[in-house]
């Protein structure tokens, strides 16, 4: 699906409701794993954590809990909110409008693009102190008039992990023409550059 599609097909999908591939998210952690060593075994929170019931799981802690169980044995640390209410998390609202500050330190999602800067910056001011943001998001998010302050005010992310295949977010297998990255940001780690890797 091109990218022009794929914003048309956003303005009617149902509250902008696409699942993330286990496996690339998986793919990512193990990549970050060596970068910051300890950050499976974290406190982590997934504010749009979609899932279906009856249907999908919920990406980011099926990943999280596969890349743990592979690594440490453990079980992981993962809360769930979503707005929606046919979601399987264990909690539903609107995470813009809960306080969630020093409860974690990961904040981990793929947001609705309408809301990402909204939902980063919380993430932002939500998470402990030298704890993780990390947001699925396109790579051209950095190329915006719009976001220049942000970047300005709270500095660019640590690292950005850009997916070198074109992700699939649909059960047709079809991809669209944006390139995607996880971008992570470290509270109280600020920088004019960021790190770039290619997974």
């Amino acid at each position: 699906m091109s990218s022009t599609n794929r914003s048309e097909a956003r303005k009617t999908h149902k509250s902008d409701y696409y699942v993330t591939p286990v496996r690339e998210i998986e793919n990512f952690l193990n990549e970050l794993q060596k970068e910051e060593n300890q950050i499976l075994i974290k406190n982590f929170l997934d504010p749009c954590a979609g899932g279906l019931i009856g249907k999908d799981k919920m990406s980011y802690p099926e990943a999280i809990k596969n890349a743990v169980y592979d690594r440490y044995g453990g079980k992981p640390r993962v809360e769930t909110i979503d707005i929606r209410l046919d979601s399987l998390a264990n909690i539903k609202g609107n995470y813009l409008k809960m306080d969630c500050k020093d409860k974690y330190d990961v904040i981990i999602t793929n947001p609705p693009f309408n809301i990402s800067l909204d939902i980063i910056k919380k993430a932002l001011n939500d998470v402990k102190d030298n704890g993780y943001v990390i947001m699925l998001l396109r790579l051209n998010y950095f190329g915006s008039k719009s976001r220049k302050k942000f970047w300005e005010e709270y500095g660019l992310p640590k690292y950005t992990f850009v997916h070198h295949k074109r992700m699939s977010f649909t059960d047709d297998g079809k991809t669209d023409s944006i390139e995607y990255a996880h971008f992570v940001w470290e509270k109280g780690y600020r920088s004019n550059f960021t790190n770039l890797r290619v997974i």
